[in-house]
């Protein structure tokens, strides 16, 4: 059944890490398999934030030595960077298998990016000038803990709760998604996408890239590619609502916005909180408890709806 929130400050940054982990928690019910977050900084225009993982969980627990193996493939995506010209800033291991660059790059990003995963076992999880996405098996305190997001500061997140119905439980098919190659954009999504394999297609023919089987990355890919086209967030939200079948309520954020939409049926549950600082939304109200106790007034948006708020 999977469980999904976001929330975006206006107009000041805030301990989002904290405030996502936290409504994650509540939410853990929804699904123990994996948790990830898409959170937002202040972006810098100079710099990209690559996350990247050149390894499973499930790897590292498979009774081989994966320590050789992992340094080897660290070693190759660095000597890519390079013959990209791209220059490696700082380097942070979240886990062993689990990497945080900042690096500076000013040529073909998607070739830089297509390069680097063609490296065995290497998955780009983010790159972007303001988006880090975090996502790794165990609920969200687990994943909080583990990579440092408590002391996160920024305007804006999403996060994802999995249970895992339709593919396996792995990082791979994990939430939320980065809209490949169109950086600072990711996905969160509860529902099933009937004509998946029909728009996947679609989208592969167009030369995008899919690393998983689950049908919630088709929404990062179909976001990816109309904002590449000229399209604005809320053009390709609505296009949605058209175009994508099944039922689905999915969250949608870039560096300075968060969108959500819901299908015709309305069947995926989405609860939402306004005020003039903040907007927080999630499948239960009690995830937006979880960081604001006080007596508040919420409301579940109707089918069809869609809504885009600016940090």
């Amino acid at each position: 059944m999977c469980g999904i929130a976001g929330l975006i400050h206006r107009g000041k940054s805030s301990g989002v890490g904290s405030e996502m982990t936290s409504m994650l928690t509540a939410l853990k019910h929804r699904g123990p398999d994996s948790t990830g977050f898409a959170i937002y900084g202040e972006p810098n225009s100079g710099d990209y934030v690559m996350r990247f993982k050149v390894a499973e969980q499930e790897d590292m627990a498979s009774g081989y030595d994966m320590g050789d193996k992992i340094a080897s493939r660290i070693a190759e995506v660095e000597k890519r960077l390079g013959e990209h010209k791209a220059t490696i800033k700082s380097k942070d291991e979240a886990t062993p298998y689990a990497m945080r660059y900042v690096i500076s790059h000013d040529g073909d990003t998607e070739a830089m990016a297509r390069y680097i995963e063609d490296v065995e076992g290497t998955e780009i999880l983010s790159l972007g000038n303001a988006l880090e996405l975090i996502k790794d098996l165990g609920d969200a305190n687990v994943v909080a803990d583990q990579y440092g997001l408590r002391e996160f500061k920024g305007t804006h997140g999403i996060g994802h709760t999995r249970m895992a119905t339709e593919s396996d439980v792995d990082i791979r098919s994990a939430h939320p998604y980065w809209a490949f190659p169109y950086n600072d954009v990711a996905v969160v999504h509860n529902g099933q996408i009937t004509n998946y394999w029909l728009k996947r297609r679609q989208m592969e023919k167009k030369g995008h890239r899919f690393m998983s089987s689950c049908d919630s990355e088709l929404l990062a890919v179909y976001t990816a590619d109309n904002l590449a086209n000229g399209a604005t967030l809320e053009d390709s939200l609505k296009a949605s609502i058209e175009e994508i079948d099944g039922v689905f309520t999915y969250l949608v954020a870039t560096k300075d916005s968060l969108g959500m939409a819901k299908d015709t049926m309305a069947a995926k549950p989405l609860v939402l909180y306004e005020s003039d600082d903040m907007i927080a939304m999630a499948s239960e109200e009690v995830a937006i408890r979880a960081i604001l106790p006080q007596e508040i007034d919420t409301y579940d948006p109707y089918d069809e709806e869609i809504r885009v708020w600016k940090a």
